[in-house]
């Protein structure tokens, strides 16, 4: 058995700090709601603490999402490996201030025209449109 937190728990966890942040609620306020404490939030959210299931549908319910937003983007064969910075700055309150504001953003052309702009600013290449 290996030692630190399983990959699919750290991946929750990130994903309850992003949709919490998202909705502007603290890790106090948000353990008010489901009955445990801050600091118990904070373990869930680095994945030191797995929640549990019924947990993860109190949350869900506590900050509005469907419980299975959670598992987005998870795959059968996580690894375990050390987080890249780009899923560091993900989670990050920038990170998610960002993406906050970007979604907030109605028009689809003007998005895609920031998209293009940071990526010309970083030197990438652009994705093809077609989606």
């Amino acid at each position: 058995m290996k030692d630190g937190p399983h990959a699919v728990d750290v991946h929750v966890g990130k994903t309850i700090r992003i949709k919490r942040l998202m909705r502007k609620v603290s890790q106090t306020e948000l353990g008010d709601r489901v009955g445990v404490t801050f600091q118990q939030i904070q373990k869930y959210e680095k994945g030191s603490n797995r929640v549990s299931a019924s947990m993860l549908v109190e949350i869900a319910g506590a900050l509005d999402v469907d419980v299975r937003s959670f598992f987005e983007d998870v795959s059968i064969d996580m690894a375990n490996d050390n987080p890249s910075p780009s899923d560091e700055f993900v989670v990050s309150r920038d990170g998610v201030l960002l993406n906050a504001a970007f979604l907030s953003i109605k028009n689809e052309q003007v998005r895609k025209k920031i998209v293009k702009l940071v990526q010309a600013i970083a030197g990438m290449d652009q994705l093809d449109d077609a989606e």
